[in-house]
């Protein structure tokens, strides 16, 4: 018996690594538990509070083994680089990133480990390339299979579209815009209401972060707002802070706003066009020096997805976005051919069989 260990550093990677463990769960040569990570947030400005117990418990309720101790695996799954490492002793570490943008953070993490090995799951050739590129291609094993967490959008009947509409009160005979922005850089400050401007011609969708409902990591201004608006406008659906996954409202959505969050890349999975806004701090670098971004803003997808640079640049990129030309179409392909490998909906079956390879070489 293998004993493998799922690690949720955060409760929204939970999405990154479900489709693997719904691979391996039926596979008696596999004895699965999770662990939750602190996932703190910050209460009344000055408080961090751990949420481990709530969701810990709340897996356990949906059925899953849970553990509070990350030791005494064989193997660990998890969505970003292991907090404390050596904690979970000597495993085989998988990694299954758990956003498919163009931040560094991905590599900088494992990089930044290097006494521990990680064998890491790609979405596709570009990402190796780019890794590549910084001399980076031998600090862990990299493999090219697709990435598990984009699988539901293409397995049958998963997403129910019609009823999630109606759950959300939009008008089935209109368009939906999703605007789903990162937390830190965030375009939040300059779209604000400027997304009103877009009603009553379209469904107007907010999806915010979870680090923008938790106060830790950035204002807890940037929910309240949100909030309020919502509040007074009816035609603008804020998503509930409980409701960490957006694949159900990419797949939904007929265009999307958003800025260095990877959900533009996700978007670009499901072949539809979506809008970048380009923040004025285009070139962000980490602490070391080291870019923040693999892509410059202004450069991301290029041709096949819209680039903003001032929120009255909002009302006609969703047009256009709406309407593509042929050639956004022809290079929307090549975008999507290169930055991603089989979405077939079969990423975890082929990450699984890698692994099966892995434990039995051990």
């Amino acid at each position: 018996m293998i004993r493998v260990l799922f690690d949720l550093k955060k409760k929204y990677y939970f999405n990154s690594l479900y489709p693997v463990y719904r691979a391996m769960e039926k596979d008696p040569d596999y004895d699965i538990k999770f662990y939750v990570g602190k996932d703190q947030r910050r209460v009344l400005g000055l408080f961090m509070v751990s949420e481990r117990d709530r969701i810990a418990g709340n897996l356990e309720q949906q059925g899953y083994a849970v553990t509070d101790d990350p030791g005494g695996f064989d193997l660990v799954i998890c969505g970003d680089a292991l907090y404390k490492p050596e904690r979970y002793g000597d495993v085989v570490r998988v990694h299954l990133d758990h956003g498919v943008g163009i931040k560094t953070l991905r590599i900088r993490n494992i990089v930044r480990q290097p006494d521990y090995h990680y064998h890491v799951f790609l979405e596709g050739q570009y990402w190796y390339d780019y890794i590549k590129s910084l001399g980076w291609d031998d600090k862990a094993s990299f493999y090219i299979t697709g990435i598990p967490k984009l699988d539901p959008f293409f397995w049958e009947n998963f997403y129910d579209k019609a009823s999630l509409i109606e759950a959300c009160g939009l008008n089935p005979d209109k368009k939906t815009v999703l605007f789903a922005p990162s937390y830190k850089p965030s375009c939040i400050r300059f779209i604000q209401d400027k997304i009103l401007d877009l009603i009553p011609g379209y469904n107007v969708v907010v999806k915010l972060h979870p680090y923008s409902w938790g106060g830790k990591y950035a204002p807890h201004g940037q929910h309240r707002y949100y909030e309020r608006l919502a509040k007074k406008n009816p035609n603008v659906f804020l998503i509930p802070k409980e409701d960490i996954d957006i694949y159900p409202y990419l797949n939904l959505a007929d265009t999307l706003i958003s800025d260095t969050s990877s959900v533009i890349n996700e978007f670009l999975a499901l072949g539809k066009h979506g809008i970048i806004y380009v923040l004025p701090m285009s070139k962000m670098k980490h602490s070391d020096g080291m870019d923040s971004v693999s892509i410059d803003p202004a450069e991301w997808l290029k041709g096949a997805f819209l680039h903003m640079f001032r929120p009255e640049d909002l009302v006609p990129a969703v047009e256009s976005a709406l309407n593509p030309a042929p050639e956004m179409k022809q290079k929307l392909k090549t975008y999507r051919d290169y930055f991603f490998t089989g979405l077939d909906g079969e990423a975890a079956l082929r990450v699984k069989a890698k692994i099966d390879e892995l434990m039995k070489g051990k």
